[in-house]
């Protein structure tokens, strides 16, 4: 059994390393990268894993939004080029794992059923205390188990969609984002073979911020793709253009004077970061920078002022919704009124070609 993992990333020099050694000490056998123009040191940290045979790397430096298409060409290389029977496409924030900890993934998909051909996999956010600088490793240990109403009232749309992992083959299509595949999926994992992913997305604020940035400009930069108007990078690219991005990234963070107590809403869990404690560490100035985390009192006045501004949009959505209501009500009346016009003039032909018919025809019977 051959477990291939691809990735594509962008300045991602934080946490890449930690990514790579959990993978590749889990069991991974193929880990396939496409470096997108990285400027961060991320490009030379990925050439030292691919001098070292551990990785293969691609460089793709056009910047248009374009994942969908490099890692569907990845997992198809990681079947046709390397024999992989089960492909798992990542990013680098996230890290896949076994849900049994005396499991690796090598050893659960050595046992899982390719008659399942795909299935998805639950993804959690990983928060904590929010920093200006920083991977996080050691800092974002709580699961975020807000339900949907509670993230919406912060300004996020969702919680992660699930990703899709699915057996090696020369035809599959991977879909931006790395949520759908081509390949139908057939079940779930059986009892003892679940996984799950734990997802760092919001490291620290220049972490973010940088992501949000090079995001929104890449969408531009691509005209043929079209986020739907709830995607959640688009919206806070606009919060980064008008200066509102920090209140923001801050609200959508947990309240740190609540972190310690009990909730059903963030639940403390270190596993992964001990897991990554006895990894190799990583060597990169990024990811060895101490977290440079944000005064409590600092965190407060900044959440106080993001609550203020989703208030202001969410009026202005309001505002937006009903008049685009009115617009539809009242382009439904103008279509039915042009409607009934039409037809009386059809009408109106009708009597006045028969009427011409039946001169026509007088004419004729005297002639």
């Amino acid at each position: 059994m051959t477990l291939a993992m691809t990735m594509m990333v962008r300045d991602e020099a934080d946490i890449v390393e930690a990514m790579l050694e959990f993978h590749l000490a889990q069991g991974v056998d193929v880990v396939i990268v496409t470096d997108n123009g990285s400027l961060d040191g991320t490009a030379e940290i990925l050439e030292r894993y691919a001098a070292d045979g551990r990785i293969v790397l691609h460089h793709d430096p056009v910047q248009k939004k374009q994942q969908g298409d490099v890692v569907t060409k990845m997992a198809r290389e990681a079947h046709t080029e390397h024999g992989a029977d089960w492909v798992i496409n990542a990013d680098a924030d996230e890290f896949i794992r076994p849900v049994d900890p005396e499991l690796t993934l090598g050893e659960v998909f050595a046992r899982m059923p390719v008659e399942l051909q795909s299935f998805p996999v639950p993804v959690t956010n990983m928060v904590g205390r929010p920093a200006r600088s920083g991977a996080g490793l050691d800092r974002l240990v709580w699961r975020d188990h807000r339900s949907e109403a509670a993230l919406r009232a912060v300004g996020v749309h969702a919680q992660p969609t699930p990703n899709a992992v699915h057996v090696g083959s020369p035809d599959v299509v991977v879909r931006q984002g790395n949520h759908y595949v081509s390949i139908t999926s057939k079940g779930r994992p059986p009892a003892g073979l679940e996984l799950e992913v734990l997802h760092l997305p919001w490291r620290s604020w220049a972490q973010f911020e940088h992501k949000v940035e090079i995001a929104g400009r890449s969408y531009r930069n691509n005209p043929d793709l079209k986020p739907s108007p709830n995607h959640h990078g688009m919206r806070d690219f606009a919060r980064l253009e008008q200066d509102r991005l920090l209140p923001a990234y801050l609200i959508r963070q947990p309240d740190p004077r609540l972190l310690d107590a009990d909730s059903a809403e963030f639940v403390r869990d270190d596993s992964l970061a001990r897991a990554l404690a006895q990894l190799p560490r990583p060597t990169s100035p990024a990811a060895t920078a101490d977290d440079d985390v944000i005064p409590d009192d600092e965190v407060a006045a900044q959440r106080a002022i993001g609550l203020h501004n989703l208030m202001i949009e969410l009026d202005g959505q309001a505002i937006l919704e009903a008049s685009r209501v009115r617009w539809d009500e009242e382009r439904r009346r103008l279509l039915g009124a042009i409607a009934t016009k039409d037809a009386e003039l059809a009408s109106f032909r009708r009597r006045r070609i028969v009427r011409i018919a039946d001169r026509l025809g007088s004419t004729l019977r005297r002639g």
